[in-house]
């Protein structure tokens, strides 16, 4: 008689779906590769289909956090993947023209030219939206289209590679026998999870998504906190950037960070936080982001025609989000309950009051 309440509360838990569906998919690969489990060291490396779902999603993961952020203002950024691209390709190009392509001086300075760049990007989203009350989705697009266009003009719409072994260790390189991507994205989520639930901060984000007047009204600077979210969000698609290039020891202008912005907000969906604003969850975002690397990963492990990954993957994130609506699960899992409910009657009272109101005759 206790399980059913427990259960109940597990299912209803902002978790439960998001988890569930990524063990399915786990689940799903081990028929096609009975190993998918395993996880081997080899010259002091961890290797496995595991750890490489986490190493190619920790870009998706960082981009997906600072989205989270700026979807619970209200906000969206379709920015990110043209950050990503200008990230990359300032950095590389910086390195490349370097006489030691792997002195430490040169690839921190170049690293600094990067985020820099990231942050005026998100600097500049922020004053659209808060300051100049463009909506987020247009103040966004700008950078999207030009943002891409200034990527290939610094690389001169060539790949740039970069041979230096300090770079090559973000995206690519391994310490403690796991990448070193992985520790990087747990930092920067530990860090957001701290400023966001062990201070106000959280609250205020919140606060202003909700209903953004009416935190003016009561003192909260609703402005300098959208400008901040924008700002963390271009911050976490610039160290993606630098993963991504790092991991290739290239910088294309072009496809670097091409639609990561819609996996990230697919995963910020995934992970229970909704479009409108308010309350987040970066934790259900992390999830959401790992299911979308775990399905990428298993088209590709049951060999899915290439041409229909797209539709397949669509399907599943369509499965997911219905999966989480409240009302289609009373819908489907409370069909058989329909029979024991019936229409409430009418009340006794109102009865004689409808047969004595007048009929209307019409001659």
């Amino acid at each position: 008689m206790t399980t059913t309440p427990r259960w109940r509360a597990l299912t209803h838990h902002h978790l439960f779906w998001p988890v569930a569906v990524l063990v399915i998919l786990l689940l799903v690969n081990v028929p096609f590769t009975p190993d998918f489990f395993a996880i081997k060291m080899t010259d002091g490396h961890l290797y496995g289909s595991l750890v490489s779902i986490v190493l190619f999603g920790s870009p998706l993961i960082l981009v997906a956090v600072g989205m989270t952020l700026v979807i619970a203002t209200g906000g969206i950024d379709l920015s990110v993947g043209a950050v990503v691209a200008i990230t990359g390709a300032l950095t590389c190009s910086y390195i490349s023209d370097q006489a030691d392509q792997s002195a430490l001086s040169g690839v921190f300075l170049a690293l600094g030219i990067g985020l820099a760049a990231a942050i005026v990007c998100g600097l500049w989203n922020g004053f659209l939206v808060a300051r100049m009350g463009i909506q987020p989705i247009i103040a966004t697009l700008i950078i999207m289209v030009a943002g891409r266009g200034v990527a290939q003009l610094i690389t001169d719409g060539q790949i740039i590679t970069v041979n230096s072994e300090p770079y090559k260790l973000i995206g690519g390189g391994y310490w403690l026998t796991l990448p070193f991507s992985i520790f990087i994205v747990a930092a920067v989520v530990a860090v957001t999870v701290v400023l966001t639930r062990r201070t106000a901060l959280g609250l205020l984000v919140e606060s202003v998504g909700g209903n953004a007047e009416a935190s003016r009204l009561v003192g909260i600077r609703s402005m300098r906190i959208k400008i901040m979210v924008y700002v963390f969000c271009a911050l976490c698609a610039g160290i993606a950037g630098l993963m991504i290039s790092s991991n290739t020891s290239a910088a294309d202008g072009n496809n670097a960070g091409l639609w990561i912005e819609l996996d990230a907000i697919l995963a910020v969906v995934i992970g229970g936080t909704s479009l409108l604003g308010g309350r987040f969850s970066i934790g259900g975002t992390v999830v959401g982001a790992l299911v979308i690397q775990t399905l990428t990963t298993t088209i590709y492990t049951i060999g899915v025609p290439t041409q229909t990954n797209l539709v397949f993957k669509a399907a599943v994130v369509i499965i997911v989000c219905l999966m989480q609506s409240p009302k289609f699960r009373a819908k489907v899992f409370g069909a058989r309950l329909g029979g024991k409910q019936t229409a409430a009657p009418a009340p006794a009272e109102t009865a004689p009051a409808a047969e004595a109101s007048p009929k209307m005759e019409v001659s």
